[in-house]
């Protein structure tokens, strides 16, 4: 098959620069959502908005009948850093995955007319912890059973993620992309706490103070740090501490993720900082809720679709290494969906310094560029190839299903 059809080329670059100057955060992405649909109606395709339930999502399908490949595009942003994460560059890639694999999917259906298989691109809105895609996954999203796979990749920096996984700082810069991208599960909510309000002078001892027990949950956690696992990680924000000094606050909110490599390991840190919080709310007679956002399942590292996808690549002049030696600590609801079906989730690099990290300015920077565009329609390019194997290749899909079926938690 050929790469990213040439007459496309320019709009994608468009496309991309809009979505990076027009960053919204999670379920208000009503600009990338018009945008995309737009462009995508625009090449002919049958394209079905504010699917699922939510708003900002959508989904276009080309094909009949046979298995069906899901492409899956992220496009909202972060709070004030904008286009932090890159995800303008995974809209583009996965929308030129989509319009090149298409292109090969109509010449094999010209060639042999009883050719079945499809191809469905999938807007997610909100993974920056609003959790579009299990939220899609309630809705039905991946219900059909003729699903074969879900694919997508992301934008990285050069030493942020392949530095630590490379004998060498020279070798890691070898690097154009990742294959199997190996997150961990991420458990978020939030916690509230209820006081009662008193002068903080006069009569403090009428009052009940919900920001000392969010002082002491904060506390206590930082200390529970020292027995967790090295692979493991708890972060938390005070989110509303209280208005003014004199007055006893009577309530606080707080924003949680705890992280673990497996869901299993997750759960049980999960128990242990709750006991934290709970024992902060009853030294201060505060009463405790809970807020529970949806949880970010680890992500489920597929084989036979990453050894594919690094062949593809070498065939393209590509250098990408297969997966990582050790887990990156970020989450994605993406591996919510690779606990549903097989799933590739690679990585490409985008140029940058040693001083950028993920959801920092200078990689909001670095994901607006031409030099990250052109990585990024490479990247696609590959799924795409990795994409039509998937449909015109039976047993392929077949090992990528047992690859799943026998993959640990």
């Amino acid at each position: 098959m050929g790469p990213v059809p040439k007459s496309n080329q320019k709009d994608l670059r468009q496309i991309n620069r809009q979505l990076h100057e027009h960053p919204e955060t999670a379920y208000e992405e009503v600009f990338a959502h018009q945008t995309l649909t737009d462009f995508l109606s625009s090449r002919g395709f049958t394209v079905q908005r504010s699917t699922y339930g939510l708003p900002t999502s959508f989904e276009a399908e080309i094909g009949s009948g046979g298995r069906i490949v899901v492409i899956c595009a992220e496009y909202d942003a972060l709070p004030q850093i904008g286009h932090a994460c890159g995800h303008n560059l995974i809209a583009t890639s996965s929308v030129a995955t989509f319009i090149a694999a298409a292109a090969a999917l109509d010449e094999l259906q010209k060639q042999n007319p009883d050719f079945q298989g499809r191809l469905r691109i999938l807007g997610t809105p909100a993974e920056e912890g609003g959790g579009g895609k299990a939220k899609l996954i309630d809705a039905g999203a991946l219900a059909d059973k003729d699903i074969a796979v879900a694919i997508m990749a992301h934008p990285v920096g050069p030493f942020q993620l392949f530095a630590r996984n490379s004998s060498s700082e020279e070798g890691a810069k070898n690097y154009t992309g990742l294959a199997g991208f190996r997150l961990i599960a991420s458990h978020k909510f939030r916690t509230e706490f209820r006081g009662r309000t008193a002068h903080a002078a006069g009569e403090p001892w009428k009052g009940r103070n919900a920001l000392d027990a969010a002082v002491a949950a904060y506390s206590s956690v930082g200390l529970l740090r020292q027995q967790i696992e090295p692979d493991e990680r708890v972060h938390a924000v005070i989110e509303v501490g209280g208005t003014v000094p004199n007055v006893i606050p009577e309530y606080t909110r707080m924003n949680w993720n705890v992280r673990s490599p497996t869901m299993a390991r997750a759960d049980t840190l999960l128990d242990r900082v709750k006991a934290c919080i709970g024992a902060a709310a009853m030294a201060t007679g505060c009463e405790l809720e809970y807020l529970v956002s949806p949880t970010y399942m680890n992500l489920r590292v597929n084989n036979t679709l990453c050894e594919a996808y690094v062949a593809d690549m070498a065939a393209l002049g590509e250098n990408v290494m297969l997966k990582q030696g050790k887990a990156m600590h970020a989450s994605t609801d993406m591996g919510n969906f690779s606990h549903i079906v097989p799933s590739f989730h690679g990585a490409f690099v985008i140029p940058s310094t040693e001083d950028v990290a993920i959801h920092n300015p200078g990689f909001t920077a670095a994901a607006g560029t031409d030099a990250a565009h052109e990585s990024a329609l490479k990247c696609a390019n590959g799924m795409a190839m990795l994409a039509v194997r998937v449909l015109v290749d039976g047993e392929f899909a077949e090992r990528a299903w047992q690859d799943f079926r026998h993959l640990d938690e």
